[in-house]
């Protein structure tokens, strides 16, 4: 069976953008301001579940499409749970409703978010680190001229 270059264009076209929104989903639900990271000895799973992931607020249309999975924490909490029940599920547990929406703009920023800074328990971009570095030369350059 011979296939249309057409045809297999716009085949590849759908996958690629289907694999661009799947993996941007996943980093977005696990890398974003605010998460909440920690060692293995000091992981706490309920808080993993309410400040490790994202609510990630789509709109209709683009939840639908993702099976709910912007609701993230509920997913975290009971994986259980169908995903066509993730929504009924948030809006009739109002404990859930404390958790932090990412709405898409928001999510944006987020791209810049490279390093975990583990002073400061949280994530950071390269910028930071750059700020990082100039201060500790700025404090080697203090320490060797008070040597002189």
């Amino acid at each position: 069976m011979k296939v249309s270059p057409i045809y297999f264009l716009m085949y590849m076209y759908i996958m690629v953008v289907a694999g661009v929104f799947g993996i941007w989903l996943f980093y977005i639900q696990h890398q974003f301001e605010g998460v909440y990271w920690s060692r293995h000895n000091e992981w706490d799973p309920m808080k993993a579940a309410f400040e490790g992931s994202s609510y990630y607020k789509l709109p209709k249309i683009l939840q639908w499409f993702s099976g709910n999975i912007g609701l993230h924490p509920v997913h975290h909490l009971r994986s259980h749970i169908p995903n066509y029940n993730l929504q009924k599920c948030y809006d009739e547990t109002p404990a859930l409703h404390v958790l932090k929406e990412l709405s898409i703009r928001r999510s944006a920023k987020s791209l810049r978010l490279s390093l975990w800074d583990e002073k400061e328990k949280k994530l950071v971009g390269f910028h930071s680190l750059k700020v990082r570095r100039a201060e500790l030369l700025r404090l080697s350059h203090q320490e060797n001229s008070n040597k002189i």
